[in-house]
């Protein structure tokens, strides 16, 4: 028993050890710099708290009354970190340890007591609390004392008890779970219990299988939380450090974490995470309601990311580190805005090490961002990447809420959903970063189809709830260019329209009908606002507008262009906020219009000679049809055609017998790929035919039921429901030449 003993304390010192170096830091020699500073100012503020920290009856610093759920436990959890860190000049410092372990009795004998009433946000008491004192707690070890840490085990044993991880359901999903996990751990490193880090690890597998719909990962590469949201940038975030963090501190020990669908998790940092990821900033169309948090909170959350995937590199096969390493060297050096390695330095010494390491090693090389189009259909959105810039489009579906507001926070992000496109230039990493979401105004935001009746803050259900009835939100994608669309209901008015957007080399073809409302106010679309003050050049005649330094619109309608040059102040401030330049370009449809419609290219990054002379080239883009049943393209220098069928039809010489999405490419060498979605998930079978001579099927899709060719192409397809939006490609071998020529 005692050898048994001996060999547990063991372990549990081990896994202390080592929750230690992951999360506090390791790996950096504490004498240079930047770490030498960085810890001699964590040792200073951790003695400034102990020296200021008066015990009282509703506090335990003066200002900071009770329950301080936040600032508190922080300032707990910084001390221990200067006793357990070297360098800070309180290191094994036994004072600042018994300081640290007095605290945390106080305040939990005060606020966080076991069967105290949990008011407020249950977060605080199941995470957020729990978290940074047990976190505490482990790094001054021994100098907690079983009188002491007794009855923390026993107060988060209350709030977090083993039922809660029993059924994967309500907050206890996603993220949520994996939060729930870590208090689970770090109770059981407190008081060495086996039995609770075996609950934290096996509790963690519902969270790697692929979901259907809800919380978790979807198959295209989703990730939502709050049932309607994408997020990626948030929970999805904090799911990423935490199982990262799970993964390092268990491995190797009796409980390491081997659950065989775990791969879900490495598959989905290529596949759900890196895509939104531009330049070191995670695109706030996957970032919920945190969105206006802070400025550049968008860099800050790409930064978390990168720094997550190297530590859950550690985890993953030698294949994928290697990869992940790439991408993030490849991040770190293109983020100009918020220095990723500087800004890893204040935060987390630890994986400023791991980055620094990276950055320093010539074998890593940077990886460039990489081209082409991602379509997530589960949770409508899109993201296009071609050299010099990147877009982001975000789309609201029967699933997918316009926006989420709750505890406050973005309760003007009415009309995110309703067909946002962000894009990015070279050098303008900072367009949404730098007060946007302050400072905009929230009914022209760029490329949304709004009806400007007035909203009130917080306007529909909390917490993403705000799906609109409408099925048909996708699109197709080749992997290098899609075709998109958005059967738009306006947000909380009666505002109906047919959106579609045509992800090319050099430009997105936006293309709008049926534009409907009868809400007593003027419906608009804004073909863009960007946070900018740069000259803007108009040329309604030749049909088209250019933005120095940003890029140029070719509008073939620009005698119904209206623009506003203006400097606005964040909202609820009159004086004394951050106030930002803005240059705004948009349609006004009038009140309550009947079918309207708009028509425009974006360029983004063209010059302005570029600009003018696409707009004399009216045949580089050809629009079939720009209707309430059908919209489509055709590109003869791509050999590109692409429709977006509201309903069944024929246009450019494609046809379908339902709707759908439908993109055909020539590609050049005698073969042509036939792209097609079912963006409604509802079709039992499609067929769709190509008035184009096909000498055969090279390679079919597994759902290909019948194929006809000759003087042209007929494909069938059985239950295109059952792919759940994605898009599946046929490729053809062509014959003869194309009546309409290339």
């Amino acid at each position: 028993m005692a050898r048994a003993a001996s060999g547990r304390d063991d372990v549990f010192a081990l896994l202390r050890r080592r929750w230690r170096d992951v999360t506090a830091g390791s790996g950096f020699d504490a004498s240079a710099e930047p770490y030498r500073t960085r810890l001699a100012e964590l040792g200073r503020t951790a003695a400034r708290y102990r020296d200021t920290m008066a015990p009282a009856g509703a506090s335990l610093w003066p200002g900071l009354a009770f329950p301080s759920f936040t600032a508190t436990p922080e300032r707990l959890r910084t001390m221990a970190r200067a006793y357990a860190l070297p360098g800070t000049g309180l290191t094994g410092d036994a004072g600042l340890a018994a300081a640290v372990a007095s605290g945390i009795d106080h305040y939990r004998s005060r606020v966080y007591a076991a069967g105290a009433e949990a008011t407020g946000n249950w977060w605080n008491w199941q995470i957020g609390v729990p978290r940074r004192l047990l976190d505490a707690a482990v790094l001054i070890g021994p100098h907690l004392t079983e009188r002491e840490g007794g009855p923390l085990r026993e107060a988060a044993e209350h709030f977090v008890p083993a039922c809660l991880l029993r059924d994967y359901e309500g907050t206890s999903t996603g993220a949520n779970r994996v939060d729930l996990c870590v208090v689970t751990l770090l109770r059981a490193l407190v008081g060495s219990d086996p039995g609770g880090v075996a609950l934290a690890a096996s509790a963690l597998s519902p969270v790697f299988p692929y979901v259907e719909e809800g919380d978790g990962f979807h198959r295209d590469g989703s990730f939502l939380q709050h049932t309607f949201v994408p997020y990626q940038g948030g929970y999805g975030a904090v799911l990423l450090s935490g199982l990262a963090t799970l993964f390092a501190v268990l491995r190797g020990s009796p409980w390491e974490i081997t659950d065989p669908r775990r791969q879900v998790v490495f598959d989905m940092v290529e596949r759900s995470f890196a895509p939104f990821v531009h330049d070191g900033l995670c695109m706030d169309l996957v970032s919920g309601r945190g969105i206006g948090r802070r400025p550049y909170g968008d860099h800050d959350r790409g930064r978390r990311i990168a720094l997550s995937m190297l530590l859950l590199g550690e985890s993953a096969s030698a294949a994928e580190r290697a990869r992940w390493r790439s991408t993030v060297k490849g991040w770190a050096l293109r983020e100009t805005c918020r220095p990723m390695l500087a800004a890893a330095g204040a935060e987390d010494l630890g994986a400023h090490a791991r980055l620094a390491a990276v950055l320093e090693d010539d074998a890593v090389p940077a990886a460039a961002e990489p081209a082409g189009h991602r379509l997530l259909a589960r949770s409508a959105r899109a993201v296009h990447r071609r050299p010099g810039w990147c877009a982001g489009l975000s789309m609201a579906s029967d699933r997918i809420g316009h926006y989420e507001h709750g505890n406050g926070e973005n309760p003007r992000g009415w009309h995110t959903g309703s067909g946002m496109l962000h894009w990015w230039g070279r050098g303008h990493g900072d367009q949404y970063s730098d007060s946007f979401w302050a400072t905009v105004d929230p009914y022209r935001l760029p490329g949304t189809t709004v009806s400007t009746k007035r909203l009130a803050d917080g306007a529909g259900p909390a917490w993403g709830d705000t799906c609109p009835p409408v099925r048909w939100v996708g699109g197709a994608t080749d992997g290098v260019y899609a075709a998109v669309g958005q059967h738009l209901n306006g947000f909380e008015s009666t505002m109906r329209a047919f959106k579609s957007w045509f992800f090319l080399d050099d430009a997105v073809v936006c293309l709008g009908a049926g534009i409907t409302a009868d809400d007593g106010v003027p419906v608009e679309t804004v073909v863009d606002n960007r946070r900018t003050g740069a000259r803007l050049t108009v040329d309604e005649a030749a049909g088209w507008a250019h933005l120095e330094g940003h890029g140029g619109y070719v509008l073939p309608c620009a005698s119904g262009l209206r623009t506003l040059r203006e400097r606005r102040v964040a909202e609820g401030t009159r004086t004394g906020g951050p106030a930002r330049d803005y240059t705004t370009l948009w349609f006004d449809h009038g009140v309550d219009p009947v079918s309207a419609g708009y028509l425009y290219l974006l360029l983004p990054g063209a010059s302005l000679a570029a600009t003018r002379s696409r707009a004399a080239d009216p045949g580089r883009v050809r629009v079939l049809d720009n209707t309430a049943r059908r919209q489509g393209v055709r590109v003869p220098s791509l050999g590109l055609t692409a429709v977006v069928f509201w309903d069944a039809g024929t246009v450019g010489g494609l046809a379908a017998s339902a709707p759908c999405a439908l993109l055909v490419r020539e590609t050049g060498d005698g073969t042509a790929t036939v792209t097609v979605s079912d963006p409604r998930r509802d079709l039992d079978t499609l067929t769709v035919t190509w008035d184009r001579p096909v000498t055969g099927v090279l390679d079919g899709h597994g759902v290909l039921t019948g194929a006809t060719t000759g003087a042209g192409l007929t494909l069938v397809f059985d239950r295109p429901a059952a792919w759940g939006g994605d898009s599946v490609t046929v490729t053809v071998r062509l014959g003869g030449r194309s009546p309409g020529g290339r």
